[in-house]
């Protein structure tokens, strides 16, 4: 993948909500451009954090023992709004709630929120597509361990 928005995720409850975190800085190369003199991280990118955060919800409600992982992918964004934009510097706190779950798809609800102020919020659906192709699986698993290192980390030291 080549635009990773999501440095991290706090919190997880299968089927229920994740909770995560982008941190915008002035070093990402689109950050140049958008805008010379007024760097505003891109909407579109506001949005691909919560779908990141929300497939990756979506996909840890339907592991399964010993079958082919499903993987989410967007498939609609819906009721999408920006109530301000974010700048370098800005942390964006993540927030997403799986509202429904069928068998091939599932619909999240996203959130993504400023020094607790929103900043932007979409209805997201993705279909659960089952992927035989190894590569995309063995990135995943590398994506969310990343993602949930420090989770892990504190669930250990309780």
């Amino acid at each position: 993948m080549r635009f990773l928005l999501i440095d991290r995720i706090d919190e997880i409850r299968p089927g229920e909500f994740a909770r995560g975190v982008k941190n915008v800085t002035m070093s990402e190369d689109f950050m140049q451009d958008h805008f010379p003199g007024l760097p505003i991280f891109p909407g579109t990118f506001t949005i691909e954090s919560m779908a990141q955060l929300g497939g990756c919800l979506a996909e840890s409600a339907y592991e399964t023992e010993g079958g082919q992982p499903r993987r989410a992918l967007l498939a609609k964004i819906d009721k999408a709004k920006f109530y301000e934009p974010c700048r370098p510097g800005d942390q964006l706190e993540l927030h997403c709630t799986l509202e429904s779950a069928l068998e091939g798809a599932a619909r999240v609800n996203g959130e993504a929120f400023v020094k607790g102020s929103r900043v932007a919020r979409a209805e997201l659906t993705y279909v659960l597509m089952e992927v035989d192709v190894e590569k995309v699986h063995q990135q995943r698993e590398e994506l969310y361990q990343i993602w949930t290192e420090r989770l892990r980390a504190e669930t250990t030291e309780r």
